[in-house]
């Protein structure tokens, strides 16, 4: 039985749909962000609202497709989209926009979007080793800060980031503890409602208000869990889902899977676990904390990336996984090269079967997926029995 606090969870896109209007009416600054490497404290302590900008749906890849090659990774073409056709109202009501040099396909289309809005780039290192990274992602943290201060003519004070740090963390101890409770064997929460709840928490123009609904569904959960109630019975496989961020429109591997009969019961993604992982450390110098914690992101644009594989063995052991599926989107080259390590490091380090899906957001191949998954979750079943 689904929880019925997750009816809420569902509509709070559309509820922020209306708050982030009244908010940019009432003269509330909005900082526009796409990535888990975006410090959303930084533009919290300036006292503006932070809010992920939308890229997960289909329909305006094809007006994406007049400007951007059409050999671009779909994440790349629908926030483009949104952006060119004024059909996402967070980016319409942003009044600066934050990119990070992650990829090259970002990068190079930041340049396009960068004349429709004001935009800052965060240049962000591409080791999480050393002093030397450290020290260029701090720089940059103070440049973004800098930035804001003067374009919105406020001042960004150490006490001012200590307080956006403690709410931050405070959201992310709750998705977090969310997120855990699919340890349970069986799982109390499907695949796809951990999504939504973890996807549209940036969304929230109302941080505490977002984190109490959190909490409820926690709580209701964990009724759930007493009174034996889950969301899959014990024979369903239990797979781990790592690779590229998914979310409203883009879920189609993570549907499939679960219609036939798997349980996804842990997302490794960065719209998932990865960015709740690690916390910002409170009693540091704020700046030195927050670049500490977003560098610590094993996201594939980082080389090496074994933090990515460590993350992965810590989820697969405590939530007892029977098996891995790396989602990587076409034209992703940093996931998709990466899919071979992790593809070795499951099967000869963690002994788990183990499947890549190279897809897009159409439902083009939506059926080959579905054959794919079935003949993997019969492994799964035939591996268990034997």
């Amino acid at each position: 039985m689904r929880p019925k606090v997750m009816e809420e969870v569902e509509g709070l896109r559309g509820v922020n749909s209306v708050k982030i209007k009244e908010a940019h009416e009432e003269g509330k600054k909005v900082v526009g962000m796409y990535c888990v490497f975006s410090p959303q404290e930084i533009a919290l302590a300036a006292d503006a609202i932070s809010v992920t900008l939308c890229g997960t749906a289909q329909a305006p890849i094809e007006d994406a497709e007049k400007e951007l090659p059409r050999n671009l990774c779909p994440l790349i073409k629908s926030s483009y989209g949104f952006a060119i056709t004024d059909k996402c109202p967070y980016f319409y009501f942003s009044d600066v926009l934050l990119a990070e040099t992650t990829c090259d396909g970002k990068k190079k289309m930041y340049e396009l979007m960068s004349k429709i809005k004001p935009m800052h780039v965060m240049n962000l290192p591409q080791t999480a080793q050393g002093d030397e990274a450290l020290n260029i992602w701090k720089n940059e943290m103070v440049n973004f800060k800098e930035f804001l201060e003067e374009k919105f003519e406020v001042e960004i004070t150490d006490e001012k980031l200590t307080d956006a740090i403690k709410l931050m963390n405070k959201e992310r101890i709750a998705m977090k503890k969310l997120h855990k409770l699919n340890a349970h064997k069986p799982a109390p929460l499907t695949g796809m409602d951990m999504m939504l709840a973890q996807w549209l928490k940036g969304f929230n123009v109302d941080k505490e208000a977002g984190i109490e609904i959190i909490e409820r569904l926690i709580s209701e959960t964990e009724e759930n869990i007493k009174k034996g109630i889950f969301a899959f019975d014990e024979t369903a496989p239990r797979i781990l889902l790592t690779g590229c961020p998914i979310g409203s429109g883009s879920e189609k591997t993570l549907r499939i899977l679960e219609e036939s009969g798997a349980s996804v019961v842990a997302l490794e993604n960065c719209t998932g676990y990865k960015g709740l992982d690690v916390l910002v450390d409170e009693t540091k110098d704020p700046i030195t904390a927050l670049s500490e914690k977003y560098l610590s992101t094993p996201c594939s644009c980082m080389t090496n990336n074994n933090s990515r594989l460590d993350l992965i063995k810590r989820l697969a052991d405590e939530y007892e996984v029977d098996g891995v599926v790396d989602l990587t989107w076409q034209a992703c080259h940093t996931y998709n090269i990466e899919s071979f390590t992790v593809r070795n490091f499951v099967k000869d380090e963690l002994n788990l079967p183990f499947l890549q899906v190279e897809t897009d957001y159409s439902d083009s191949d939506a059926g080959q997926i579905k054959v794919r998954v079935e003949a993997f979750l019969e492994t799964i079943g035939s591996t268990v029995t034997a």
